[in-house]
């Protein structure tokens, strides 16, 4: 199969080609200076000339904080380019897989979202990321939309200085005595090596539609960095941060749990529980005890 990998520079879109290649495919890395998303016409021409079987888009606009100052970019991006592809994968006539965030989503559920959950975004990226699957939903003949959650993996995330979660407590256990994180927020820890490989499972079969896609389990990022010095083996003093610690400039869901259900249902839910995920990351045995 053809597949044209939208963001394959990113941290996702590096390991969604390295994982096409591994299942032998022909993966055509397109990055932004390839290709703006945002402009209908360079959509176009690039898709045409590659004429790819299987569109996979990891592009995105996900600083949150750079989103809710420039909510121009966040919708042209994250919006009318998820549009753009899905008009023109469908008249191409290829299949367009496209990724979508917990964002979406407002906290206040306090237990796992399901795909049939409501959507309400609290900030400018979750409800750019939305209409982008609004688009996608409204025009794109074969699809899959995969939610996820809290990214991590072994290529550099331009939107966060180069530094994921992992490394960047690991960053501060050489530099620091005592580590203060946040406590309130909890997520899924989910590692970009095994979405890349749910996506070269979905891309096989014909259950389209839209899907949450994360690591099984649930944390706070206090209990992520505390496991990530436990299993590291780093001695630090790790302190939950207190709500005043570090002041919210946006406003996020402090729950944000998707529950693969979806997935689950047509089996073909790959994900492990978050733990076996960075234990993975770390280069450890996942059947070693702790």
């Amino acid at each position: 199969m053809k597949v044209a990998v939208i963001g394959a520079e990113g941290q996702l879109g590096s390991d969604v080609c390295d994982e096409f290649e591994k299942n032998s495919d022909d993966v055509h890395r397109v990055n932004h200076a390839m290709l703006d998303i945002a402009l209908l016409d360079n959509v176009a021409i690039a898709l045409s000339e590659i004429k790819p079987d299987i569109v996979v888009n990891t592009a995105a606009f996900h600083n949150v904080e750079k989103c809710e100052h420039d909510p121009f970019t966040a919708f042209s991006v994250n919006a009318l380019g998820a549009r753009n592809l899905a008009e023109v994968t469908r008249e191409i006539g290829a299949l367009f897989i496209h990724i979508s965030t917990d964002y979406v989503f407002d906290g206040t559920k306090l237990q796992p979202y399901e795909e049939t959950d409501t959507p309400r975004p609290l900030n400018v990226y979750g409800n750019s990321k939305l209409s982008g699957e609004y688009f996608v939903r409204s025009i794109a003949e074969r699809y899959f939309i995969l939610r996820t959650s809290a990214l991590y993996g072994k290529h550099p995330c331009r939107a966060k200085g180069g530094l994921n979660f992992v490394e960047l407590m690991l960053k501060l256990a050489q530099e620091r005595e005592v580590i203060k994180v946040v406590d309130s927020e909890i997520v899924t820890p989910t590692s970009t090596a095994e979405l890349a490989r749910q996506i070269v499972e979905v891309s096989r079969c014909d259950a389209f539609g839209l899907y949450h896609a994360t690591a099984e389990g649930s944390c706070s990022w206090y209990e992520f960095a505390r496991e990530i010095f436990a299993l590291a083996e780093r001695k630090v003093h790790l302190v939950a941060a207190g709500p005043h610690d570090f002041p919210a400039k946006v406003a996020r869901p402090a729950y944000s749990v998707l529950e693969n259900r979806g997935l689950k249902a047509i089996r073909l839910n790959g994900f492990n529980d978050w733990r076996h995920g960075l234990k993975t990351y770390l280069g450890l045995s996942v059947g070693a005890a702790r």
